[in-house]
């Protein structure tokens, strides 16, 4: 069978198959050849079709223009002091027009109308010579994707609309908010079925039903906390994260990658591209070298410190900074995760400007997704606006940590049992010393380190600001006790890290309202209704 990469290949050839962006949520995709009903006839046709919801137009823009900058930079893992939107996301200055905030929103609607499409033509158009085991894989696929999207937008914005059908839109455009508990009521239904219908194995890149149970694993956890306070969460819902988590840990036979590496480089090789969609990836964005603006992924173009990285040696336009508060995370043991992650002055990376014998770092910037030019990659036709980096959404590592985070549920702290081993194998195949008990704190800053510039630090956040909102609030106010989330210098003869203290404003405090991002102007413009009180939605 060929390889999902291979077929978003063949699907990004057809130009008008899949949907660009939209400048609004409440636009409906086009009527296209993948849409249409001459084309669910097959299994392959169902295949071909599900394959166009990992990448391309349908990812580009959440992808490129908000997955690190609202999971990382609002956070406060990252700076960059002369775009005005970046600096509102770590300034705490956000408004509802900043163009960031407007593409998450974006773009993960426009992910969802996608999904919407693909599901609702199986259900209308594809044939009984199609096995319903077939039908129910494919829809389970667009499932899983929808409901990837509707949890980053309950993360990030709260209560937002609801949208199962496309079509329904024509007769009624406007559409009010849906409380945030059934958005992640919805998710969850959504990644059940898809865990009940989706296969153990499938073809590389493709999820599996241990993508649906780690990603419900993840969901149940933060549902867990929803509308709590004092630091307690729901335990029928931490029991329902164990069951799922668990089940992926203790049932898939999958294996960090690089675990049983002797030289502790699993973690830093995993984010070069040859190493693609291996084991440990649960959902990566599946995107193709060479295909231009709109349809690729152009994170490095964006945030590389230095353009000789980048294919056709152009672009590097944000260089994104690492923050204060983020390098004191790490200990001096943790340098094969600070290095795989980001650059320190001085730092010598051979796989990069392999032309001119590798790069030595000359400031402080972003490693991770910088994967170098077309020449390192052995890839001619990469451009600027497309690498080759498969970037993930959910790993296995993360799923181990969801897992300890569970099984800690309302303890203050844990000892031994399924948390200290999964949460330990995270840390030796970093090549750091294994713990003996594991507390909330510990859980936070091993997440953060482990998952830094993966778009996982804000939902984290706001995990923690559901069940105890004063403490997650204390939190994150206290990494601006000492100005740490702004940039810094590394003079590599001390090996001293020094604050910058000519960087932009700092941070505003934060407040339990920080936890939530406004609705973008152009949506209300669009739709006032959003204005109003969320409402049920079951």
């Amino acid at each position: 069978m060929k390889s999902i990469h291979k077929i978003i290949i063949i699907i990004l050839l057809f130009a008008a198959a899949i949907a660009g962006c939209k400048k609004s949520f409440l636009d409906r995709p086009s009527n296209s050849q993948i849409n249409s009903a001459k084309f669910y006839k097959t299994t392959s046709d169902l295949r071909l079709a599900t394959a166009s919801l990992y990448g391309g137009a349908t990812w580009w823009q959440f992808s490129n223009e908000a997955w690190i900058q609202l999971g990382d930079v609002l956070a406060g893992n990252g700076s960059f002091p002369y775009n005005g939107d970046l600096v509102q996301l770590f300034t705490r200055t956000v408004t509802s027009s900043n163009n960031l905030v407007t593409n998450g929103w974006v773009g993960l609607y426009n992910c969802i109308a996608q999904c919407n499409g693909v599901i609702n033509a199986i259900q209308l158009y594809a044939p009984s010579s199609i096995s319903v085991k077939d039908k129910n894989a494919a829809i389970a696929e667009a499932r899983f994707i929808r409901a990837v999207a509707y949890y980053h937008l309950a993360i990030y914005f709260g209560d937002v609309p609801i949208i199962e059908d496309n079509s329904k839109l024509l007769k009624n455009p406007l559409l009010n908010r849906n409380i945030v508990s059934d958005v992640y009521k919805f998710v969850a239904n959504d990644l059940t079925y898809a865990a009940n219908n989706l296969p153990k194995t499938d073809d590389k890149g493709r999820v599996t039903t241990w993508s649906a149970q780690g990603m419900l694993g993840k969901v149940y956890l933060t549902m867990a906390g929803l509308g709590k306070s004092g630091g307690n969460r729901d335990q029928k819902l931490l029991d329902s994260a164990i069951k799922y988590a668990g089940n992926v840990c203790n049932n898939s036979n999958l294996k960090l990658f690089g675990q049983l590496d002797a030289n502790h480089q699993g973690y830093y090789d995993y984010f070069r591209p040859v190493n693609n969609d291996n084991p440990e990836s649960l959902f990566s964005l599946q995107w193709v070298g060479g295909v231009g603006y709109g349809q690729g992924n152009a994170i490095q173009l964006l945030f590389s410190p230095n353009s000789i990285l980048t294919p056709q040696r152009g672009g590097a336009w944000e260089p994104l900074q690492p923050t204060y508060d983020l390098y004191l995370n790490y200990s001096h043991q943790d340098s094969i995760r600070r290095k795989a992650t980001f650059m320190l002055t001085g730092d010598r990376y051979p796989e990069l400007d392999q032309i001119d014998g590798g790069y030595h770092a000359t400031d402080p910037g972003l490693k991770k997704h910088v994967i170098g030019t077309e020449k390192d990659n052995g890839f001619p036709s990469m451009d600027a606006w497309s690498d080759i980096e498969h970037n993930t959404i959910l790993r296995l590592a993360d799923v181990y940590l969801v897992y300890a985070e569970a099984l800690l549920g309302n303890n203050s702290s844990i000892a031994g049992g399924d948390a200290i081993k999964y949460f330990n194998l995270v840390r030796t195949r970093a090549g750091v010393d294994p713990v003996t008990t594991l507390d909330a704190t510990t859980l936070r800053k091993e997440r953060r380190i482990e998952l830094a510039y993966e778009g996982q630090y804000w939902p984290d956040l706001v995990r923690f600001s559901y069940y105890d909102p004063a403490n997650a609030v204390q939190f994150v106010n206290s990494a601006d006790v000492n100005h740490a989330r702004i940039s810094f210098t590394y003079d590599t003869l001390t090996k001293v890290a020094k604050r910058d203290t000519t960087a932009p404003p700092t941070a505003l405090p934060a407040t339990i309202s920080s936890f939530r991002l406004p609705i973008p102007a152009s949506e209300m413009v669009s739709d006032p209704k959003l204005l109003d009180p969320p409402v049920p939605y079951y």
